[in-house]
């Protein structure tokens, strides 16, 4: 069973804590995590494409020339997708990219994303996230004391106003609720900061 060091935001030991093998000691699964980037990814892509077809492109409808007898091809509209600036035939159109993932597959995929954070020495619990005031300068101060320059994902319960004030405008620094955490996060920023109330929530949820 993994266990980790619990720190204050002085960056000081103040205990340990054992973590659940099953969520946070699961073996690396690559497949899954694949699977669940790229479902988050395509969940967020707009799908607003479009072109136009031949009946939305300006131009007249009417027939350039006659039919027969003038040595050129037949021709029914200047808005033939034959033609510059013609309508565009089996465009893109506007659609939703998102699908289902199994919850099976994406609860998998998060106890790989975690187990593998607690293997390469990546994850700092701490014994609270609570600030005494919301300036920005002051969690930056906190963060140096943990991960440097390093991208860090901070990992809490709803509701922590303070910390959601602070960390808006620092670059690299993302926050996220224990309910809303999803894979891509955890793959995306070198280090997981995360409560220890927030990692008593995860060990309840993902329980296989």
């Amino acid at each position: 069973m993994p266990s980790v060091d619990i720190k204050n935001l002085q960056n000081s030991s103040v205990g340990t804590m054992e973590l659940s093998e099953a969520v946070f000691g699961a073996p690396l699964n690559k497949n899954l995590l694949y699977e669940a980037v790229r479902n988050y990814l395509n969940s967020q892509r707009a799908g607003t494409h479009a072109t136009k077809t031949r009946s939305m492109v300006a131009g007249s409808g009417r027939k350039l020339w006659k039919q027969k007898g003038t040595g050129r091809a037949r021709i029914g509209s200047i808005r033939s997708p034959l033609w510059r600036h013609g309508g565009t035939v089996h465009g893109p159109v506007p659609r939703s990219y998102a699908y289902k993932l199994p919850r099976k597959m994406l609860l998998g995929a998060l106890r790989s994303a975690l187990s593998a954070k607690v293997a390469d020495q990546q994850i700092t619990v701490v014994d609270s996230l609570q600030l005494e005031n919301h300036k920005t300068k002051a969690l930056r101060t906190i963060l140096n004391r943990f991960a440097g320059e390093r991208s860090i994902l901070l990992v809490d319960l709803p509701g922590n106003q303070s910390l959601e004030r602070s960390c808006k405008n620092l670059p690299r620094v993302e926050l996220r609720s224990s309910r809303e955490l999803h894979p891509y996060h955890l793959l995306k920023y070198d280090r997981l900061m995360i409560s220890k109330t927030a990692v008593e929530k995860l060990q309840e949820a993902l329980q296989p």
